[in-house]
């Protein structure tokens, strides 16, 4: 029973989870293309090598995104199709306008 009572907290902990991870990897992949930029401006004594190392971060967040879009628009067309969820599309032969 207590299991029972443990489990809608647990979901709600990994939903926020879940819409915290986005923003979090967007953060991570900037820091870790700017550590790389600067591990190879360090090398290689070329300024520009930071930069690269950022576009490269900052690319890597974009494709972060993306992949979360993708993953959010497949789990509303799943619901689109579910029946439960289905609307009825709009019929205007009823239309208020018709009658004057």
């Amino acid at each position: 029973m207590s299991n029972r009572e443990e489990e809608p907290k647990l979901k709600k902990v990994v939903s926020a989870a879940d819409g915290l991870s986005l923003g979090i990897s967007m953060v991570v992949a900037v820091l870790i293309g700017v550590g790389l930029g600067l591990f190879l401006k360090n090398i290689f004594g070329i300024s520009w090598l930071l930069w690269i190392g950022v576009f490269i971060g900052v690319g890597a967040a974009i494709l972060n995104v993306y992949k979360a879009y993708e993953k959010q628009k497949k789990s509303l067309d799943e619901l689109a199709n579910d029946p439960r969820y289905r609307h009825r599309k709009y019929d205007d032969s009823d239309d208020e306008d018709d009658k004057y």
